[in-house]
């Protein structure tokens, strides 16, 4: 489900990842593809920046109480993802 557009004064788009549907690396390239219009193969590989970080934070998840997130750029956005699947894309300059 997505969320708006916008947060505050900045622009931040908001996804909620189905992890059962996809990997959430694939997601994010995806997400990234449609903020920038372009399409996913025009984009750097995730797996050099983060190296399956997502995946694994997805298949073994810690306790839920735990609240993890995981923060990094990728093709010129500042990345959150937390560990229920929510996630917000910040462009960076």
């Amino acid at each position: 489900m997505d969320r708006p557009e916008t947060d505050g004064d900045e622009d931040v788009a908001y996804r909620d990842f189905e992890t059962e549907e996809t990997t959430p690396d694939t997601a994010v390239v995806r997400t990234v593809a449609e903020l920038e219009g372009v399409e996913a193969s025009e984009l750097p590989g995730l797996y050099s920046t983060i190296d399956h970080l997502l995946d694994h934070l997805f298949s073994d998840p810690p306790a839920d109480d735990a609240q993890a997130r995981v923060e990094f750029t990728y093709a010129g956005y500042r990345v959150a993802v937390n560990q229920d699947g929510r996630s917000s894309f910040r462009r960076v300059e």
